[in-house]
């Protein structure tokens, strides 16, 4: 039978390639509910080609619009986040892919997870906000958690079959767009050079995140959660080529890795067909282009986001939430010429001194982090 998914964030670059992979297996895979935040008019067009039982607009104002343009189909369309959270409930559906981007893609998680739902994971901000909500959470309703970013997935496929103690998870960055820019450079980069990514086609926030290493933090706070493992077990490996997406060191010393080309539909498809692995025509290595392979550390003066990252784990509580919601806001006032490059750091690091540190939050203290911080940031921007 084929497996039911919803995909939440369809039209983001996560979402669309997903769909892509659906595409390459319709015997496996089935849609049955896609949602979006505001991107109505490919929304429409994917449910028309894909025909799920339910569509969803989280911008409330779109949904007429979605509606009308859907009204000759039989299907439900809803909008809304409270309905985000209720369709990912629905008895029909396998898995939820939760391909949101930031803050959002919390509660609808959460809904999944109480719904004993398998999870294929790409909103890295769900453990970063409340890894260890999530995971406990996960335990006790029974719902896998099957990661989808590159690095999280190499990791999961590293260790499949192991029994052995992990003795360091090797996680490896691009560098992104700057890493060769000196501290002068960074300066005055501009949101135009942070947004050309030499390897990876992502969405704007994810790429900023990248630039600033921001979003290798947060990979590293998500590997914490997932694989069980102390920060001091993560060592960031820049490593340029992306062609090694990250490797397992255990107890004897030995190393696993796992390789492939920069395309995020490989990690998406083995998530979504977990455990088969499926064929594709997805490019292959070319071993003759990457015949070198080089690994370097990351300069965390340069990149001081990824020593906050660090910092919030160590101080655990609701830290990591604190510096989630502060980089959403800095890192759209940078895609807005608002800010500098290096300024987004220093609003982060002020932040993260200035927010009411809590050490065991509840879930409603993350929502009053969340919203706290996010207002002390516009305030003082």
């Amino acid at each position: 039978m084929k497996r039911q998914l919803a995909i939440l964030g369809s039209t983001g670059s996560i979402g669309t390639q997903a769909l892509d992979v659906v595409r390459q297996h319709p015997d496996k895979l089935g849609v049955y509910a896609l949602t979006a935040n505001n991107q109505v008019d490919l929304l429409i067009r994917q449910a028309r080609e894909f025909q799920p039982e339910v569509v969803v607009i989280a911008n409330e104002s779109k949904y007429m619009l979605l509606k009308e343009a859907l009204a000759d189909l039989p299907l439900k369309v809803w909008a809304g986040s409270e309905a985000i959270a209720q369709v990912v409930e629905n008895e029909a559906i396998d898995m939820v892919l939760t391909a949101m981007v930031g803050y959002a893609g919390l509660k609808p998680t959460i809904h999944a997870i109480k719904a004993g739902k398998a999870i294929a994971l790409a909103n890295k901000e769900t453990l970063v906000i409340a890894g260890e909500l999530i995971t406990k959470l996960a335990r006790e309703h029974k719902s896998p958690i099957i990661p989808v970013d590159s690095e999280h997935s190499a990791i999961f496929q590293c260790l499949t079959g192991e029994n052995s103690a992990i003795d360091k998870i090797l996680l490896t960055a691009s560098g992104g767009p700057f890493r060769t820019f000196t501290k002068e450079q960074l300066r005055h980069a501009t949101s135009k050079e942070a947004l050309k990514h030499p390897n990876w086609n992502m969405g704007a926030k994810v790429t900023i995140d990248s630039a600033s290493m921001m979003n290798k933090g947060f990979e590293m706070i998500e590997a914490k959660w997932l694989f069980g493992v102390s920060p001091e077990q993560i060592q960031v490996l820049v490593h340029p080529q992306s062609i090694v997406h990250s490797m397992v060191q255990f107890e004897d010393m030995s190393v696993k890795a796992q390789l492939g080309v920069p395309d995020m539909r490989l990690p998406i498809q083995y998530a979504l067909n977990y455990p088969e692995r499926l064929k594709s025509d997805f490019q292959a290595i070319d071993w003759q282009k990457f015949s070198s392979l080089t690994f370097e550390e990351p300069d965390m003066e340069k990149f001081r986001n990824l020593g906050f990252a660090f910092e919030a784990i160590r101080r655990g509580g609701n830290m990591p939430c604190i510096l989630n919601a502060a980089n959403e806001i800095v890192v759209a006032a940078f895609l807005e010429n608002r800010i500098g490059f290096l300024e987004m750091s220093d609003v982060l690091e002020k932040t993260m001194q200035s927010i009411p540190f809590i050490a065991s939050p509840t879930y409603d203290d993350l929502l009053e982090t969340d919203k706290i911080t996010r207002e002390n940031v516009i305030r003082n921007l």
